[in-house]
């Protein structure tokens, strides 16, 4: 073992931090580069949630394997209300946690500040305002989507209502994605996650917010607004010599409903121990195991899900038995199989960027990230 390497991290996120504990635990030093002044600057407190339904392993329990301490707070959530198209709903439960809730941002027990506790406690150095321009030597880059093929607007508000997770599908309020409500604790988010359409998020949005207030009768005390995007993009290869990309760096994201934190944290944990070991190999090795066949699978079931459309979405919804375990189900349809290894070769490409135009004067969540790279 090559004690003592120094391996230096290109962004500060849950990738990032996670690439750093590794690198330290394996016997190495680790310097992260973050050209924000502190982690999780993007967020205020967002809810995400962390998917514990591809695998049979509890997700706590796959990251304590690679050294990632839950030392976050994350509320685990077994049950989900889905309302369909005509505005029924239906509940979806599960035995074991479906996902755990969690939240983004510099607050007390948020997953960044958490996860940059772990890095400090470690002797990592991070360096804050302050951006990696090369990196001669090998290292590990983890700044986050370089591209939008999904964008989440929504609202970040106060509430008295109790826990609960809500998820409504339908074309009138977010284009072949889902529009959702999280509550826990006495904060909510409530978003429209669109995979189309983008520059009309204000209007699918505001369609959102009186959706779930009609259904639920609640008001958002002191909303703050929020907008973000995801990159879906499987590479042929994460590597660039000694440089490994990890998390969304790399499109490392669930092409299906979005979630990305189990894949950057475990991808970044990879990413790190084979810097310090010198074996990008390895990390190539890793994610093309646990990555690539379940990236598959679920572009696969983004397809089909794409031309469901309304009498699609209730069609499913009426199909759906009542009794059955909605994580069991989630996991056979994320399960890797041949035949969509093969409809993923046929269906893959993605030609978002080029079909998609800037509008002058238009200030959708994509627009704004396409000036900002073209600037």
């Amino acid at each position: 073992m090559d004690s003592g390497r120094l391996v230096e991290i290109a962004g500060a996120g849950p990738a990032g931090l996670s690439a750093a504990i590794a690198v330290v635990k394996a016997g190495g030093i680790a310097r992260i580069y973050e050209r924000r002044r502190d982690v999780g600057m993007r967020f205020h407190g967002d809810f995400q949630g962390i998917e514990n339904w591809t695998t049979e392993t509890d997700v706590l329990e796959e990251l304590e394997s690679v050294g990632i301490q839950a030392n976050f707070e994350h509320t685990p959530f077994n049950e989900v209300t889905c309302f369909g198209p005509d505005g029924r709903g239906k509940q979806f439960h599960s035995k074991k946690p479906l996902f755990y809730l969690i939240q983004r941002g510099r607050g007390e027990g948020c997953l960044d500040s958490s996860l940059k506790k772990q890095t400090l406690s470690l002797g990592v150095d991070i360096c804050f305002e302050s951006s990696a321009k090369r990196f001669p030597q090998g290292g590990i880059v983890t700044m986050g989507p370089h591209r939008a093929d999904a964008i989440a607007v929504g609202y970040l508000f106060k509430t008295e209502m109790e826990n609960g997770a809500y998820v409504a599908i339908s074309e009138q309020l977010a284009p072949k994605g889902y529009a959702y409500l999280l509550i826990c604790n006495g904060q909510a988010t409530i978003a429209s996650c669109l995979f189309d359409d983008f520059h009309n998020e204000h209007q699918y949005l505001e369609r959102s917010v009186e959706f779930f207030t009609n259904k639920l009768g609640f008001k958002m005390n002191k909303p703050r607004h929020f907008g973000g995007n995801g990159n879906f993009s499987l590479p042929k290869t994460a590597r660039k010599g000694n440089i490994l990309y990890a998390g969304e760096a790399a499109g490392f994201q669930d092409p299906l409903f979005g979630f990305g934190i189990r894949s950057a944290l475990l991808t970044g944990a990879s990413a790190g121990r084979a810097s310090m070991l010198n074996q990008p190999e390895m990390y190539e090795h890793y994610w093309k195991q646990r990555v690539r066949p379940f990236y598959r699978s679920a572009s696969t079931n983004r397809w089909l899900y794409n031309r469901l459309g309304n009498k699609g979405y209730t069609f499913v919804l009426k199909r759906y038995s009542n009794g059955r375990d909605v994580r069991e189900f989630l996991q056979r349809a994320y399960a890797p199989k041949l035949w969509k290894s093969g409809w993923y070769y046929l269906t893959h490409w993605n030609k978002r960027d080029s079909l998609l135009t800037l509008r002058e004067g238009c200030t959708c969540t994509w627009c704004k990230h396409k000036r900002k790279n073209i600037s």
